[in-house]
């Protein structure tokens, strides 16, 4: 009998022919590489659960992997506060408590510990299915749960000083919305527990495929193998609605969909690209909007790092601090100079605000791909540093999206339904590549640069590391300068 965690449960929910493959021929489930954005997700988990445990300094601890036999002990010692406290039921249903408070009328109350600064109830992060799941283990042993609360951080908390628990953390009581959906929810546990045991199951096709790209799970091409390149599931922000109707009509490849089938603009052209097999590109519009800009020219590009416990003063958690620029400053004439700042610690970003005002003035256009992330930093930035405003200010007054023009004046299929600078970037100019960086993507230099800074420990080549991140975001700006000379 196969043992159903949460986890195993929150699977379940997403595609229950993923969880069966894990579970019954893990040797063929795509073993996606264990990703340092969800290493950073787990190892946030404890940091949170830590401060949570703060809030219950008479709890008993019990040991991280403890058997459900060791918390039946310590509960008949007449102990009331548990730490990590783990059920079993003969079904094989497993549960591990964040931490577990026995109330005067001998029912019990389960806090869970989330990282998030609220609630989750979307299909990837549902916190109240979890918390079910964990009142259906108590209840299949016994135990009478009549609380149920979600402990997460509090969105508005800013770390001055020594972080006090009792306002980094918000105690959120579910009861009512658990009790609303228990029963469901028992039903699918249920579900889960008779599917993950069956001794076989039609591996043809998922429930993924009448589903939306980003919500295919990790084995939608082991299930999956008839889908084609360029397939319905690569057009643009396509609806569920959209994806079943065509499926319905045996439809699976882009160029298959008739042509009376109706779509939003944006999707329309990059549906005409794929059939037309080649770039559907409005030079006008391209031309009338690169006319608008105002030199010099500044392509810009921020690095951040960001954690759910704020590690500085004046930081709220999960909020992102800019540690890292890159500007390539173009003139008229079409010189180029490049401008970089790296932090050599984490800090506040006064020294990146003078450092890019003094590189770059408070003139010309600033030039960035999904702009709305810089605006963002730059409008925190504004709270940190109220004397850095009026740059701040006029950088975002005078900011251009890049990305944009890819979204509707220069659509190609080979983009495959993307217009992130790392599917346009090879289509239009294949010389560069990030493919021989040591640092591939944000998250990375964000991890990286997290631990040059913040590990005692850390015995890597500073050099080389700061090297590797100042190429990275220096590729980012190159890149997007590439591109402009490519649409001129």
């Amino acid at each position: 009998m196969h043992q159903l965690t949460k986890t195993d449960f929150i699977q379940y929910l997403n595609c229950p022919k993923s969880l069966w493959l894990l579970k019954n021929k893990p040797e063929d489930f795509p073993k996606g590489e264990f990703s340092l954005f969800l290493e950073k997700l787990i190892k946030e988990g404890y940091e949170v659960e830590e401060y949570a445990q703060k809030l219950f300094p008479s709890a008993v601890k019990l040991p991280d992997f403890g058997s459900a036999e060791l918390t039946k002990q310590e509960i008949e010692k007449g102990k009331t506060q548990f730490f990590q406290a783990t059920f079993e039921t003969q079904k094989g249903i497993f549960a591990r408590i964040d931490i577990l408070e026995k109330k005067q009328d001998d029912t019990w109350h389960i806090y869970e510990v989330k990282s998030s600064t609220s609630v989750k109830k979307d299909k990837k992060h549902n916190h109240l299915k979890d918390a079910c799941f964990q009142k259906h283990a108590m209840i299949e042993n016994g135990y009478n749960v009549s609380q149920v609360s979600i402990i997460h951080l509090n969105k508005d908390y800013v770390r001055q000083g020594d972080i006090n628990p009792h306002q980094l953390l918000e105690i959120e009581d579910v009861t009512e919305q658990i009790n609303d959906l228990y029963s469901s929810v028992v039903n699918q546990i249920n579900g889960a527990v008779t599917f993950i045991n069956k001794e076989t199951i039609s591996l043809n096709t998922c429930t993924c495929r009448e589903d939306t790209r980003s919500n295919h799970c990790d084995s939608f091409k082991y299930f999956n193998p008839d889908i084609p390149d360029y397939s319905i599931y690569e057009i643009g922000r396509i609806s569920a609605k959209k994806v079943m109707e065509l499926i319905d009509q045996d439809i699976l490849a882009i160029s298959d969909i008739p042509s009376d089938y109706t779509f939003n603009d944006k999707q329309q052209l990059q549906v005409e690209s794929v059939r037309q097999n080649q770039p559907i590109i409005d030079h006008k519009e391209i031309q009338n909007k690169l006319l608008t800009l105002e030199f010099p020219l500044h392509f810009i590009d921020y690095e951040t790092y960001a954690s759910a416990i704020p590690r500085i003063d004046g930081v709220r958690p999960h909020q992102h601090i800019p540690f890292q620029v890159s500007i390539h400053t173009m003139q008229t004439d079409g010189s180029i100079q490049h401008f970089e700042f790296l932090a050599n610690e984490l800090e506040l970003p006064n020294k990146l605000n003078e450092f890019m005002e003094s590189s770059t003035g408070k003139s010309g256009t600033f030039i960035s791909w999904h702009a709305s992330f810089e605006m963002s930093r730059n409008r925190d930035m504004i709270t940190m540093l109220p004397q850095c405003e009026d740059y701040l200010t006029y950088m975002n007054s005078n900011m251009f999206d890049l990305e944009d023009i890819f979204k509707t004046d220069y659509v190609d299929y080979r983009f495959h339904g993307s217009t992130s600078i790392k599917k346009v970037l090879p289509v239009l100019l294949p010389e560069l590549s990030y493919d021989s960086l040591e640092v591939q993507n944000g998250t990375m230099a964000l991890d990286i640069w997290g631990r040059l800074v913040l590990d005692n420990d850390y015995i890597e080549d500073k050099a080389e590391v700061r090297k590797n991140l100042l190429e990275y975001c220096e590729l980012d700006t190159f890149a997007m300068v590439e591109i402009y000379r490519y649409l001129q």
